[in-house]
């Protein structure tokens, strides 16, 4: 049964569920809502790198923190094209350009991006775009390019979210989800683990995502990955079982959600992400960056899922199944 007035006393005891019965629960509803054998691949494509205005504690492209992240011009449509094309060839259905802005400006810049999307598009693939704020007009040109998803992270709870960022209120984010579902585009929206938030941080960050007047369709679940120059450059890895009590908590509330095993797949073993994909995971980014932090190539994820028994997710399956 899909809900979203989920209360807060609920998600903290689903959360608290003794671990393998978590996964057991999760694994379960997975099961009942989704194709257990199959993962939809995305890869992500920095095309506007560095340079941003905002303080984000965890990201290296702030220009305000002394990373080595080099900040690069957008790019190319050829360029981005070409890249796109690689992805597809190796199996990513999903294309997801990532441009390093504080918010979407009306100018050249934006115009680009559209003829990107437009291309990538028309190339068969599920398009994907991380850009920062934006006005429902701005949305609605990029539904009419042909965008499918937009990304737009919450990050983490209200209460500890001005800790993370105080350049853009978490109001600030929840207005543009809501310009991308008026648009009629996809909405991928999750967080990431390790920011040195509670436990119960965590809960209310689902609880606002599970609560939304739709789910998200996508909910990337992220470990952070500490960049040096960073204010959180001394945050400890995140333990492979917050990883999965999140993911299995995020199955069990939004069960039809791409649920995406994010950041930090990197430093986990095969072990590792097969337990997450048993407690609901069934997405993923591959190719060897995110933006600016590695990632597992597509080799590497080529080789667990022959390992695994998992395929790849075709493009644009649920449209086809309502067709169908």
């Amino acid at each position: 049964m899909i809900r979203n007035d989920w209360k807060i006393e609920e998600i903290q005891e689903i959360y608290n569920t003794p671990l393998l019965e978590l996964i057991y629960r999760a694994a379960t509803i997975h099961r009942q809502y989704n194709d257990t054998g199959e993962v939809q691949v995305c890869t992500l494509l920095s095309i506007k790198t560095g340079g941003c205005s905002e303080d984000c504690a965890y990201c290296p492209q702030a220009a305000r923190y002394s990373t080595g992240v080099d900040v690069h011009a957008l790019m190319q449509k050829d360029q981005v094209l070409e890249y796109a094309a690689k992805a597809k060839a190796a199996g990513s259905t999903r294309f997801c350009m990532g441009a390093a802005w504080r918010e979407v400006r009306d100018n050249r810049d934006f115009d680009r991006v559209i003829d990107m999307v437009k291309g990538v598009n028309e190339m068969g693939m599920e398009v994907c775009c991380t850009l920062g704020m934006l006005t429902e007009t701005q949305a609605k040109k990029l539904a009419d390019a042909g965008l499918y998803a937009y990304n737009h992270n919450l990050d983490t709870s209200k209460e500890y979210y001005t800790e993370i960022i105080t350049t853009r209120t978490y109001n600030d984010r929840l207005e543009t989800l809501d310009n991308v579902r008026k648009a009629g585009i996809s909405v991928c929206c999750g967080g990431i683990v390790g920011l040195g938030e509670t436990h119960a941080d965590r809960v209310k960050m689902l609880h606002t995502l599970s609560t939304l007047p739709e789910h998200p369709e996508s909910v990337p679940i992220n470990a952070l990955v500490a960049v040096a120059g960073t204010p959180l450059e001394n945050n400890q890895k995140v333990d492979v079982w917050d990883m999965v009590k999140m993911i299995a908590t995020a199955r069990i509330l939004m069960p039809k959600a791409m649920v995406r095993l994010s950041a930090g797949r990197a430093t986990m073993s095969v072990s590792d992400q097969a337990l997450c994909f048993m407690a609901g995971a069934n997405s993923i980014f591959t190719g060897e960056k995110l933006l600016t932090t590695p990632n597992p190539s597509f080799d590497e994820d080529q080789a667990m899922f022959n390992l695994l028994g998992i395929t790849p997710r075709e493009a644009f399956k649920e449209e086809k199944e309502l067709v169908g």
